[in-house]
């Protein structure tokens, strides 16, 4: 008689054949769509970069399991600083690409004049409050936005929910915008570091403040010595198995992270993976006639911009797209993909952290990586704030996070 294991081994070893051919497949497709679109005019070539670097991102996240939620809590509770590190890497890595792209479109950057789409916020209490209850939302939900997105692809059972509960965070951000915007936002100050510090000096301090967030890191990760690795010699098989089935370094995520930024910035347009859910909730909740009239100041500001949705097609449209199946295709081929029926917990959890986190990404106008990421590489000082409020969210969440880990 066949034990259970022999009979769960068994079952694996034949299903796998089929996980690589779907794999394949969805290369083949996602291949065939950049190249089909990168061959017509203007805004489809566009829309084929866009895709493009949506699948790179997949890869890079889903490969070195880069959330920013994650990575900050392996800190917290379990002092590796790793993933912290590649978090700060990410940031260095985009900012120097930032300031190489806007030096060269802007040489002075005079104080009339912000560079082109550069997600440059308002600061204000409102943005401090959104970036907190954004954090706390990760907290709950146990990822951030664009780490559900890519474990989709990995089966997660809280993933749908919680981007289920992001789109209705949106349209209730959308009913609460008015009220805040008169009271504070109109008012806010646009804070761009180099209209204040020059280029370099932008550059200079921001590595100076990474820096000391990296030295943070390590201090606290001395308490947790972390695990040897054995030198093995590399042969191709190795190697296959370090870029197909291993994770990768978080080192390696962070700093490809920020490569993706600069160059998405220079060719497309700023990071960002809550637009298109965003313009999604707006569209749905505008034609059920749920959403005031006008919302004031709405479309007139940089960011993470929602819009009804007239096209079927756009460019972060198909960046998520993109990202969403590169890494399906990572994990069925590394063996990540494990769907679960979900528990009652991770139906709380998705879509309770998700509509925080959709509240706090539409009134802060992104989330990490929106506001986050490419704020702090573009210099806005938006980015900085957010960075520093959604961290005491998360760490404000974590209690309730383990509860409902518990349930």
């Amino acid at each position: 008689m066949m034990s259970p294991t022999t009979s769960s081994t068994t079952a694996l070893s034949s299903s796998r054949p089929i996980a690589l051919s779907a794999a394949l497949a969805l290369a083949v497709v996602l291949i065939w769509a950049v190249l089909d679109l990168s061959g017509g005019d203007p805004a489809s070539r566009a829309l084929g970069l866009s895709l493009a670097l949506g699948a790179v991102f997949g890869v890079v996240l889903q490969r070195s399991r880069f959330c920013f939620f994650c990575h900050t809590r392996d800190l917290i509770e379990g002092g590796d600083p790793r993933g912290v590190l590649a978090i700060l890497l990410a940031l260095a890595v985009g900012i120097a690409g930032y300031m190489l792209v806007i030096g060269s479109w802007l040489p002075v950057p005079v104080a009339e004049r912000l560079p082109p789409d550069a997600h440059i916020g308002p600061v204000s209490v409102v943005l401090a409050l959104a970036a907190f209850v954004f954090g706390l939302g990760m907290a709950v939900s146990g990822s951030c936005i664009s780490a559900h997105l890519y474990r989709l692809g990995e089966g997660s059972p809280t993933a749908p929910f919680a981007l289920l509960g992001t789109a209705l965070g949106f349209v209730a951000g959308f009913l609460s915008w008015n009220r805040l915007y008169l009271a504070v936002i109109s008012e806010a100050p646009v804070v761009w570091l180099p209209h204040h510090l020059g280029y370099a000096g932008t550059l200079g301090l921001s590595l100076v403040v990474l820096g000391a967030l990296a030295l943070l890191a390590l201090h606290r990760g001395r308490r947790t010595p972390l695990p040897a690795s054995a030198a093995a010699p590399l042969d191709m098989r190795r190697a296959a198995r370090a870029v197909f089935v291993s994770r990768w370094p978080a080192l390696v995520g962070g700093a490809v992270v920020g490569i993706v930024s600069a160059a998405s910035y220079l060719r497309i347009g700023p990071l960002g993976v809550t637009a298109e859910i965003g313009s999604f909730a707006r569209s749905a909740a505008d034609r059920l006639d749920f959403l005031p009239s006008t919302l004031y100041g709405l479309d007139g500001f940089r960011g993470c911009a929602t819009a009804v949705k007239t096209a079927i097609l756009s460019k972060n449209g198909v960046f998520v797209l993109g990202l969403m199946g590169a890494s399906l295709a990572c994990a069925l081929v590394s063996g990540d993909f494990a769907p679960r029926r979900p528990r009652l917990s991770d139906v709380v959890a998705g879509l309770g952290g998700g509509l925080l986190m959709g509240w706090g990404a539409m009134t802060a106008l992104g989330c990490t990586v929106g506001v986050l990421l490419s704020g702090i590489h573009a210099g806005a000082l938006s980015g900085w704030l957010f960075l520093a409020a959604a961290f005491a969210g998360m760490l404000a969440g974590l209690p309730l996070r383990r509860r409902l880990v518990r349930a």
